[in-house]
Formats: C-alpha cells, structure tokens, sequence
C-alpha cells in the first residue's frame, strides 16, 4: 500500500486525495503508529498500525469525521501502552466482537429461567419488545449504568413510574444471568434507583357496588355475570378465577383449593367459600357437563382467558371509571377491614405470603382507632374541666379548651 508521512493537522488530513483505485495510508509523524487510510471512495479512517514480532498490527480507530485528531492520537497512545506491556488489543477486541449481545441474553433468560420459573413471562416479554429491542444488538459491556438511569428516567416520563420500575427491574433480572453466556462484567442496572410507587387503593364504595351489580345483571353473558361476582366474593385473581378447576374446589366444605403451580407466590392457597359463591358453583356444575374447569372456553387453554371485552361493557353500563379487575380483590379486602378484620385474617383470606402486602389496608381499620381517640380526647377534656380524667357527658362535647 502506498503510504507517505506527515505531521497531521485537520486541514492537511481532509485534504488527502481519494486514489483512483485502492486505498493508501498516510502516516503521522507526531504520534508513532498513528495514521490515515484513505479509499478511492474517499472514506478517511484513522488506524493504529505496528508491527509487532515482525507481524503488523491493523486497528481501525474510527472515521476521520466521527473522531477528532486529539482523540485519535491519544487512543493511538494507549494502544500502543497496551502493546508494550505485552497484551494483545486485537485479542481483546475479537474477544469483544464475541460478547452476547442483549438480544442474545434476552433469548437465554426467556427459555432457560422466565418461562420456566415465572407465568408472567409474557408479561415480560411484551416489556422486552415494547422498551427494551432497541438495546437488541448491544453488547453486554457497552451498556452503562448512566445508559440504564437515563432509560429509566425516559420510561417514568412517558409511560409512568410503575412501567419504569418495571423495566428496570426485568432488565436487572436479565442481566443477573448475564454469566451464563459468559459475560463477566458487573450489572449497570444494580443500584439504579426505582421510582417511588403509590400503592393502588382503588375499590368498590357500597354506592359503586350497587351500580356494578345492576349493571352485571344486565350483561348479556351468564359466564361474565359469574366470573366477576366469584372474584369479587372469593377474592381472587383473575387468572386463578378464570383457571379454576371443579378438581380443586370442595363445595360440601365450602373451600376452594388453589394449586402451588398455578398461585403468584408458588404456594398452595386455600380459600374459604361463603354460601352465595357456592350457590354459583353448584349451580354451574349442573349446568357444565364433563368439562374440568368452571369456566370452559372453545381456546386452547380450554378455559376462558379473557374478559376486557365484558369488563369494558360493565364499567360502561355502570358508569364507573378508574376500575380494573384486580379492584375486586381488593374491594374484598377492603371491606373485610372496615368490618373490624385483622391484617392477617385479610392476608390469609387473599392468599398473601408476606405481611407487608397486606399492609395497605391498615388505613381502612378505622373503627378501633376512632374508639381510642374518642377515649383519648374525651379524658383530655375533662382533665382540663378538672374532673380528674373524668368527663360527664353533658359537658365533655361541648368543652372548648
């Protein structure tokens, strides 16, 4: 190849010919091994260029208009640092070109942990193709931590704060197992910091319940009208409900039995069933000949799947806003504390494994807390009507202090 040497400048660099085939390389006498390779279709690319035990060493730096001659010379520098400490670039890079692309690791994670250990794994995908695909063709240690807080900051922006913690979180999960198509590298999603999230409390006043279930009992489909009255007084989840099987419910016991393999936490969920979801079912069961599940559908799951079309209907006719399915579960719980109930009796009754789940309901124990500031308060007035801490109670309520 045709090479000349010259101490490189901007100008002097732009202003190098094209040859009328080929390609030649101009050399820099300022920075030893550093030089530009200039192609007949007039592509400049600076290049690291030495020889090394007597085999030359080609390594391409980048194009002479995405790279300045500053940042060239000093990557020609370190490379050559690199060199003489005796390692190989050329290995670390072609070892880098062989690094699993996120795409890669994506596929890994789906078959070989999601879809073996989660049944949200849909879930999950959706949130791969829908935020995460443009990262596909990446390789694992070009993402950053900074790369990883900016896509979380852009997701809470224009899909909400939960969506983002979503994201972050399968993307941490992924990358956890990022030693299984053998990067070694550290995980840039551990230690971002998700996003505050408000727990959902959104259920059903008595006042909303009265216009939900006259609008359920207008439905055109006998199936909905059951569906949604069993998840609302069993408390369950829509999946469970929808999956549910005559095999697992005893109804002279009144209990429905809810298998490890199909329950969130993975553990068996017994749920007590008052007499009204009982007279559904045994009436279902009459009805429904030598189908296994409560709900059979034509699908290939043989149950039914979904219910937005009836839910969207129901919400319509009933004129209620800002409802979700899952709401019914916890209208459940809802009203089982503002009747007095403990947080573990609404934990069991729900099928939660950990108590803070639960937690949310405690806003909605009122009762016992209105009677100790009623108590409280009372004495605090009689105290200061000197009555020794006790008030009668035909002056305590009218007592200004």
């Amino acid at each position: 190849m045709p090479e000349n040497a010259f101490a490189f400048t901007m100008n002097r660099v732009a202003a190098l010919k094209p040859p009328d085939t080929g390609r030649y390389r101009a050399r820099d006498t300022r920075q030893p091994g550093l030089a530009v390779v200039v192609t007949a279709a007039g592509n400049r690319t600076y290049y690291l260029y030495k020889k090394v035990a007597g085999r030359p060493v080609e390594i391409r730096i980048g194009a002479v208009e995405e790279v300045t001659l500053d940042a060239a010379r000093k990557v020609a520098n370190a490379i050559l640092t690199e060199i003489h400490k005796g390692n190989d670039p050329q290995a670390e890079r072609r070892e880098k070109r062989r690094e699993a692309t996120l795409d890669q690791l994506w596929a890994h994670w789906l078959e070989s942990h999601a879809k073996v250990h989660k049944r949200s794994w849909k879930g999950d995908e959706w949130q791969y193709q829908r935020f995460l695909k443009p990262w596909a063709g990446r390789r694992l240690s070009s993402i950053k931590k900074a790369d990883v807080q900016a896509l979380h900051a852009k997701v809470g922006r224009e899909n909400g704060h939960y969506q983002a913690n979503r994201v972050l979180a399968l993307l941490r999960a992924m990358l956890n197992k990022a030693a299984d198509v053998g990067y070694r590298g550290e995980n840039p999603a551990k230690g971002v910091k998700r996003f505050t999230e408000e727990s959902r409390d959104r259920f059903l006043t008595a006042e909303e319940l009265q216009r939900f279930f006259a609008a359920l009992h207008q439905d055109p489909s006998e199936d909905m009208q059951d569906f949604f009255v069993l998840a609302l007084l069993t408390g369950g989840r829509r999946g469970n409900v929808a999956s549910m099987r005559w095999e697992d419910l005893h109804l002279e016991l009144a209990l429905w039995r809810i298998p490890g393999a199909v329950a969130k936490a993975k553990a068996v969920i017994v749920v007590p069933l008052v007499p009204a979801a009982v007279e559904i079912l045994t009436r279902r069961k009459q009805a429904i000949n030598g189908s296994p599940w409560v709900f059979p559908s034509y699908g290939k799951t043989g149950h039914i799947v979904e219910v937005k079309g009836a839910w969207k209907r129901i919400l319509e006719r009933a004129k209620l806003a800002d409802v979700r399915p899952h709401d019914l579960r916890r209208t459940l719980g809802s009203w089982q504390a503002m009747q007095g109930a403990s947080l573990s009796v609404i934990g069991k009754s729900l099928g939660h494994q950990q108590v803070s789940t639960t937690a949310v309901y405690a806003r909605l124990q009122l009762a016992p807390v209105r009677q100790s500031v009623e108590n409280a308060t009372t004495a605090m007035l009689a105290a200061g009507n000197g009555n020794g801490g006790h008030s009668h109670p035909e002056t305590s309520s009218s007592t200004t202090l």
